[in-house]
């Protein structure tokens, strides 16, 4: 059955007119993606009471008025404090294994279906009007909201839970059916929701759960820096990761080889898509978790930290027709993000785009992508020779690791193709020696490469916190700057706040070295020139090198000195 709309069913109950109705879908036009029923509330032509009323009447729901409420203690702890906030949902009541929860949008269904997957109870949902639901978020979490912390504390103490891992422990062999409702207990099913909300909230890229002899550590990656989370019970080490297991769909009795799985959640209404690696370690399982979430990273050449001039010259080459174009760093610099950015602009109707990724991170509308399995003979070389037999126009090989793919990327260029890939090496100019000492001849290098992109990741001062600061000298030489150097310049740093979880970096921004391959370059390649030589022909050719972006971005206030010393070298 169709859903009735608002604005009819604000008629029907005599809230407003029929004039007032076309006076106000003429109004929702102009601004676009606002809810009707928020402008008729910003109009004054309705009152909150009778959105709520008028959004249960739509959704077949109960209207629930929470400030005449006095909800227990029990009933607030089935739900955490961060995903409360998420949600804006308030938990009023629980009976038969069914939790009736207060929300202000009942037209998002899918918060519904995503707190049935975190919490695993039937949810019930009621409407009530934003203004009750902001004040009762704010009474019954703001101040005495649970935290990792409280939740940690409370399982020390929870005796039912203690006597159920000490069962576990002395039955010997592994009891599967006792492991898996341990897992599955409500402590352990709210911490680990908690850890994950916190860390996809926090834009984390990874979650690292270890144990140790007498401790299991839970640490967050956020920004390319490991931060520590208060230690849940070493005696609990078993109940998270086997919990882990069961959501990734893993094998919960194998425990002395490595596994791999995936779990895919919807939080806050976009799909995050969370890697599992397990790893038998001589004190337990070791779990990490990468954490892809979509919303988070910008697949926009725009948003990725390239300066105008370099962008351009980018810009101009991903566009010619066939040819090589790499992009090289270390791992985690954000290289893959970088040619995604390119594929998304190049994501045309008239072309035809396949990528060839291990694995692949994320799902682009329009682009055929191949993951690479080498357990069954699926690498990378043979990916490539068989999108060839797809008629593309553009691909993307996740990686050069070896001289066969690197062959076939040569001959899919030579053979009208534009190919993108990525190499691990230090600089742009080591990237010609590396494919030469991988046996690529050096007339095929002249003939295909058409431009090297080195790149860096580094970490952004927050905006919130930000103040202006002076390096030390000591600090300055490690640039190979003296005082002088610096005397009509800024330096800025991040003196810590709740924004940025009191580490003074929001956020991470690239540094790049583009070198293209243009004739100079082209026949230092042929000679065989060092890299040093390479090097020194390329910066004639007007390459700039990571250490001067750095210091371009440190001039702009984006990022800090430490940081640039951290990620560059000196050029010698």
């Amino acid at each position: 059955m169709a859903i009735r709309r608002i604005g009819q069913i604000l008629v029907d109950l005599g809230f407003i007119t029929d004039d007032q109705l076309e006076n106000l879908l003429e109004e929702q036009q102009q601004r676009s993606g606002e809810m009707l029923g928020q402008i008729a509330i910003n109009l004054n032509l309705i009152s909150e009471e009778q959105l709520a009323q008028a959004l249960a009447e739509q959704m077949n729901m109960q209207v629930v008025n929470l400030g005449d409420m006095v909800i227990s203690p029990e009933v607030i702890g089935m739900l955490t404090e961060p995903m409360a906030q998420l949600y804006r949902v308030v938990p009023i009541s629980f009976k038969d294994n069914v939790l009736t929860i207060a929300m202000c949008e009942p037209q998002k269904l899918s918060v519904v279906d995503e707190l049935r997957s975190f919490l695993g109870y039937e949810i019930r949902p009621a409407v009530a009007t934003e203004r009750d639901v902001t004040r009762a978020l704010e009474r019954y979490y703001a101040a005495g909201g649970e935290s990792v912390e409280t939740l940690i504390a409370d399982m020390e103490q929870d005796d039912e839970l203690q006597a159920a891992v000490k069962a576990l422990e002395t039955e010997g062999a592994l009891d599967l059916s006792s492991a898996e409702a341990l897992a599955d207990s409500a402590p352990v099913r709210k911490l680990l929701n908690m850890v994950l909300l916190l860390a996809i909230r926090d834009h984390a890229s990874d979650l690292h759960f270890e144990p140790f002899e007498k401790e299991f550590k839970i640490r967050i990656r956020a920004d390319g820096v490991l931060y520590e989370m208060v230690p849940p019970p070493r005696h609990l080490s078993l109940a998270i990761t086997t919990r882990i297991k069961v959501m990734a769909d893993l094998d919960i009795a194998e425990r002395r080889l490595p596994q791999d799985g995936r779990i895919r959640l919807a939080v806050g209404g976009h799909p995050v898509d969370l890697r599992v690696s397990v790893l038998p370690t001589m004190f337990g399982e070791s779990v990490v978790m990468r954490i892809l979430d979509r919303s988070v990273v910008m697949l926009d050449l725009n948003a990725v930290g390239l300066d105008s001039t370099t962008l351009a010259l980018f810009r101009e080459v991903i566009r010619k027709p066939n040819g090589i174009v790499l992009v090289t760093g270390p791992t985690g610099s954000g290289k893959t993000t970088t040619l995604y950015g390119a594929l998304n602009e190049l994501n045309t109707l008239e072309d035809k785009l396949i990528t060839t990724e291990d694995p692949v991170e994320y799902d682009i509308d329009g682009i055929i992508q191949m993951p690479v399995d080498a357990s069954i003979g699926n690498s990378f070389a043979s990916c490539l020779r068989s999108i060839l037999r797809q008629d593309p126009d553009k691909i993307l090989v996740g990686e050069i690791r070896d001289l066969e793919t690197a062959e076939i990327a040569v001959q899919a260029s030579l053979t009208g193709h534009l190919v993108f890939s990525t190499l691990h090496t230090n600089d742009a100019p080591s990237t010609v020696t590396r494919l030469r000492d991988m046996g690529v001849p050096p007339f095929l290098l002249t003939a295909t490469l058409e431009a090297v992109l080195a790149q860096r990741l580094v970490r952004k001062i927050c905006q919130q916190c930000r103040e202006q600061t002076m390096p030390s000298t000591d600090t300055l030489a490690q640039l190979d700057l003296s005082p002088d150097d610096v005397v009509d310049k800024k330096f800025f740093r991040g003196r810590g706040c709740a924004a940025c979880n009191g580490t003074g970096f929001k956020g991470r921004t690239g540094l790049f070295e583009y070198m293209p391959i243009n004739d100079h370059v082209r026949d230092e390649i042929n000679r065989g020139g060092s890299t040093e030589r390479l090097r020194d022909v390329a910066l004639q050719s007007g390459m700039r090198p990571l250490r001067p972006a750095g210091l371009e971005k440190i001039y702009a206030g984006i990022t800090t000195v430490e940081e640039v010393i951290r990620e560059t070298v000196v050029e010698a």
